[in-house]
């Protein structure tokens, strides 16, 4: 069904015109619904540092300017273009950036007041309406809340994924968390999920880590403390079998192989600035050690998310803390300064309609 209704709608969006800049709130409309596109009402949108990145020039010659942005949300199907049937009008739906089934489409295009062509990818969520390609929408469990619903778009299938589906946790063994951002701590609470010996969070954080500790970690490490290698010796002793790395920085990849026992294995998702570079000593690997990146958890949203659903419903995810701080549209810029401060687990967007 399309309706044609969706081409009067003045969206309101957070558009990013130049690089280092602030994220500019403007009136866009779409001309059309092409094949394979679903067009979506927006209830919550989450921020995460892959958009705060990508804002502030951190990935580099961006050559799609003026671009939408945000990969994770919650919304409402309003119309389906040709050809779309994993989804109809009316559905409540998780957004996020890890493909599933469905029509890959192409990322839509906007205008602004001025008539300026304002480009979107395949998903974007900083928006109170946006064109979404088919395969990166996700129907939403009806008994999760469509705040809840955004971490499902993004951070819990990435942070989770990588626990479930990469790193695969041993009995008994010990693992390491570095970087408790909305990924850290969802892997935190996958791992909760095994019957290991001891699950260290590392963080500069003095929250974030108490917060680990309610989450489940058995042990807290933070590199600014004056006895952090002494503490460290002495929790690790040779080093944990595996580690979760998501700090999103250089320092914190190089920490986490530091942190690894001579045959343990690293899973990072860390999306360090463009052109920065990691320092391994190569005997790290000769004696054993080995270092994985992530693609969003190896995360297949149409079998993973009934996991992920099942577990959030039986009080394994307690995900309230991540998302209590929210604002709105018109705030998008204080929470990407938040973010970048680390004042914030994970910002949450309201959207008004």
């Amino acid at each position: 069904m399309i309706m044609d209704n969706i081409f009067d709608i003045d969206i309101q969006a957070a558009v990013l015109y130049g690089l280092n800049k602030p994220l500019v709130i403007d009136q866009i409309r779409v001309k059309e619904l092409l094949e394979g596109q679903v067009f979506v009402k927006i209830y919550f949108s989450g921020v995460c540092r892959s958009q705060l990145m990508e804002a502030r020039g951190s990935r580099g010659f961006d050559p799609w300017l003026p671009h939408l942005l945000g990969h994770e949300a919650s919304g409402e199907v309003i119309a389906v273009g040709k050809g779309v049937t994993k989804v109809k009008v009316g559905d409540k739906v998780i957004l996020g950036w890890i493909k599933g089934d469905g029509i890959d489409a192409n990322g839509a295009k906007y205008i602004n007041k001025k008539g300026e062509i304002i480009n979107s990818g395949k998903v974007t969520t900083f928006s109170n309406y946006s064109v979404v390609s088919e395969n990166r929408i996700t129907k939403l469990d009806v008994d999760i809340p469509r705040d809840v619903a955004v971490l499902f778009g993004c951070a819990l299938p990435t942070g989770a994924g990588i626990v479930y589906n990469e790193l695969k946790p041993k009995e008994n063994e010990n693992i390491a968390i570095v970087g408790l951002g909305g990924i850290g701590l969802s892997a935190l609470m996958a791992l909760n999920e095994y019957n290991l010996n001891k699950i260290i969070a590392v963080d500069i954080s003095k929250e974030k880590l108490e917060y680990a500790i309610k989450l489940g970690a058995t042990d807290t490490l933070n590199p600014l403390d004056k006895k952090f290698e002494e503490k460290k010796l002495k929790l690790l002793n040779k080093g944990v079998d595996g580690c979760v790395e998501s700090g999103g920085k250089i320092e914190s990849i190089e920490l986490g192989i530091s942190l690894l026992k001579n045959t343990g294995r690293m899973y990072f998702a860390s999306h360090p600035e463009n052109g920065k570079k990691i320092s391994i000593d190569p005997f790290e690997l000769i004696s054993g050690k080995k270092i994985f990146g992530s693609w969003g958890g190896a995360y297949d949203p149409e079998k993973d998310i009934v996991r992920l659903s099942s577990n959030f419903k039986r009080g394994n995810y307690p995900v309230d803390e991540l998302i209590k701080k929210r604002y709105t549209l018109n705030e998008i810029n204080n929470a990407l300064d938040d973010l970048e401060k680390g004042v914030v687990f994970r910002p949450l967007i309201k959207m008004n309609h």
